[in-house]
């Protein structure tokens, strides 16, 4: 019960800052496909078992597919990655076509069918739907707390100190439209900065891998980093931390991951498959000693064969997400819906979160409710 009001104060503190924000607006990437009828009953949060389910006969349960293609992240792991070679995905198979920065650029590829599903910030995904593409999300996979977090750093030296110093200041970041830039604007906001110096702010695309090197070399004046690439930084020393975002939003699931309507209605026993590995990699990485998740991503990392530096991975301390097994709060899409249509990014009334993600396929999902 702690847990949970702990967990229902910093939802309201997060409401109240993104309140102070609204008048920032922030284009998100989306795609704009038409939503097919047939889909309509499976994108709904509570949905019934004849739908989200799969009409297949009791017993029925062998996936319909065995290979899911998807997009990584250079020398990281993502959590079907750990599901897979945990054997919770048997016996389907992963099928990497490459790499992404992009939440939002991984979400398209998944609209457009490129990959079989993909993730991104919960904001982008809102704005994807929004735009009437095809898609329902499925389970949540990353989010912030007390030990993933993501900070804006600045060299030791740096006369930054303060909101009123980012003004006219490059800030570098994986990606525009999503996580930081949201978070950016929404600190800068409640810091007292003006809609015209909040615009000032110049926002750099860097690749994750090359934002500590940026940064060192004078290519930005702040840069983004999170999880193990921060503490990575942190240890060659030289860095200080302005603000993070759990400081500023508390805990919450930050990101899910989606897949096509069609797909689902065509593989529903595939879809669970996929949801429940996931869903029980997230739990197994949640209760497992952290040395012990670290030599296992290692090792994956070994194994695969991509020319990565796994250095990184020392420093994995949690996925960060808050509910169990990945389970979808309607909370966690409704604040940004709020976030979008306060700021004109979307119509009132466009979206409602109960109507479009699912939580069906989730094993977890009675422990919730």
């Amino acid at each position: 019960m702690e847990r949970q009001r702990q967990r229902n104060r910093s939802r309201s503190r997060l409401g109240f800052i993104l309140a102070a924000a609204l008048v920032t607006a922030v284009a998100l990437t989306g795609c704009g496909s038409n939503q097919p009828a047939q889909a309509q009953k499976v994108n709904s949060g509570k949905a019934d078992d004849s739908t989200a389910a799969g009409d297949n006969a009791p017993g029925d349960t062998e996936p319909e597919i065995l290979e899911l293609r998807y997009q990584g992240g250079v020398g990281s792991v993502t959590l079907p990655e750990l599901a897979e070679d945990l054997g919770y995905l048997a016996p389907i198979k992963l099928k990497w076509i490459g790499n992404t920065i992009s939440g939002p650029q991984d979400i398209q590829s998944a609209a457009t069918g490129d990959v079989d599903f993909g993730g991104a910030f919960n904001g982008a995904v809102v704005k994807l739907i929004a735009s009437k593409a095809p898609v329902t999300p499925v389970v949540g996979y990353y989010g912030v707390d007390e030990k993933r977090w993501g900070g804006f750093f600045v060299l030791e030296d740096s006369p930054i100190k303060t909101a009123k110093d980012f003004i006219g200041k490059t800030v570098g970041m994986n990606t525009l439209g999503a996580h930081s830039e949201i978070v950016l604007k929404t600190w800068l906001k409640k810091e007292g900065l003006t809609d015209d110096e909040i615009d000032s702010v110049q926002l750099v695309v860097i690749p994750p891998i090359n934002a500590e090197q940026a940064l060192r070399q004078g290519q930005i004046d702040i840069a983004t980093m999170g999880d193990m690439a921060r503490d990575k930084a942190l240890e060659r020393g030289g860095i200080r931390l302005i603000f993070n975002d759990f400081d500023l939003l508390g805990q919450f699931t930050a990101g899910t991951y989606l897949m096509r309507n069609d797909f689902i209605e065509k593989n529903p026993n595939t879809t669970r498959k996929f949801v429940e590995a996931v869903a029980r990699a997230i739990e197994w990485a949640r209760e497992t000693p952290t040395e012990e998740v670290i030599a296992r991503l290692e090792s994956i990392v070994e194994k695969r064969g991509r020319d990565e530096d796994p250095s990184p991975l020392k420093y994995f301390s949690s996925y960060g997400v808050a509910e169990k097994g990945g389970y979808i709060s309607e909370s966690e899409f409704t604040i940004w819906i709020e976030w979008l249509e306060n700021a004109g990014t979307i119509k009132k009334g466009q979206i409602k979160a109960p109507d479009f993600y699912t939580n069906e396929f989730n094993p977890y999902k009675d422990d919730q409710q």
